[in-house]
């Protein structure tokens, strides 16, 4: 009988990741997914990659935390740029690039009937919101001027919107069938579900429902995009400061503030550490953790363990 193949490490998916061209990081709202993409990111520029972070829906979480402004392919720090995607400017690329003439995408975006279809069209939205971020990863993009990137992240909406938007242009082209839409949705599609060029980290707290919803999330995405989640990453990990004589000297200590406040961190820190023993025992990617950051507000001196963690890793 043949062995099997012992699974890749973590170590190496990860340094497999900065070889894509895309990679798309999700999760559960509130894991701190945000955080994670911009951690990513400094350390893939700190690799020499000429890096950018989309993020959709006009959010600025990112650039929040390296103190950017958001909008148009700023340079947030050396080698890393950020880009709030913004699905009426996508809507106004597409159709200057789609169209004969400047004027007649124009005509079109200034007629109200257009708007109307426009906004009543499920799914559109999320096409436009990710064929800009496929534009993103040309080597000969559309925009004017602008130079290409060595790898492109996706600050991808919370797990269920996030598939939506990656299977946008899947759902489109089926929809269609013929015409430029469906095209062009082939062909975005054919990257996003390729893993040779996209690849999919899902960030999850260390608790029962972010974990439920990783693996949800892994079992669904093979189907609904054609590629699988490449690398978890456990967020917000406590310190498990107390072994069992220091629970035991707890237990024995006059009832306090103190001693009660020492009891809750450790029964939370043991109550990680199980979900995450679960994640790994059901995960079928590996799995890396980082450290809970303890900071008034998110800033990149903040997130600065995050990164040195992650670049470990890759």
């Amino acid at each position: 009988m043949a062995e099997t193949a012992a699974p890749a490490s973590a170590a190496a998916v990860a340094a497999g990741l900065l070889r894509k061209p895309l990679v798309v990081v999700t999760g559960k709202g509130g894991v701190g997914k945000s955080t994670v993409a911009a951690a990513l990111g400094l350390a893939a520029a700190r690799r020499g990659l000429r890096t950018i972070i989309a993020e959709v829906a006009r959010r600025d979480d990112v650039s929040r935390v390296l103190g950017g402004t958001g909008v148009h392919e700023d340079e947030l720090a050396p080698g890393l740029h950020h880009i709030s995607i913004d699905p009426e400017e996508a809507m106004e690329e597409y159709l200057v690039d789609q169209l004969p003439t400047r004027a007649l995408a124009d005509v079109l975006l200034s007629s109200r009937g257009f708007s109307y279809f426009a906004a009543a069209t499920p799914g559109l939205r999320e096409l436009l919101t990710v064929g800009k971020v496929w534009e993103l990863a040309q080597e000969d993009r559309r925009t004017p001027g602008a130079a290409p990137y060595d790898l492109v992240i996706l600050d991808a909406p919370a797990t269920g919107h996030g598939v939506a938007v990656l299977s946008a242009p899947r759902t489109f082209a089926d929809a269609t069938l013929m015409g430029r839409i469906a095209r062009q949705g082939r062909i975005i599609d054919a990257m996003l579900s390729d893993p040779a060029q996209t690849g999919v980290v899902a960030v999850a707290r260390p608790e029962e429902m972010p974990v439920n919803e990783t693996l949800a999330l892994e079992a669904a995405l093979p189907d609904a995009v054609g590629v699988k989640i490449d690398l978890v990453v456990a967020n917000g990990l406590l310190p498990d400061r107390f072994d069992a004589a220091d629970v035991r000297a707890l237990e024995a200590a006059p009832p306090s503030r103190p001693v009660r406040a020492a009891f809750v961190a450790h029964a939370r820190a043991r109550a990680q550490r199980a979900q995450l023993a679960r994640l790994r025992r059901r995960a079928e990617a590996p799995v890396v953790t980082l450290p809970f950051v303890s900071a008034g507000m998110l800033d990149a001196p903040a997130i600065e363990p995050l990164v040195r963690a992650l670049e470990r890793a890759v």
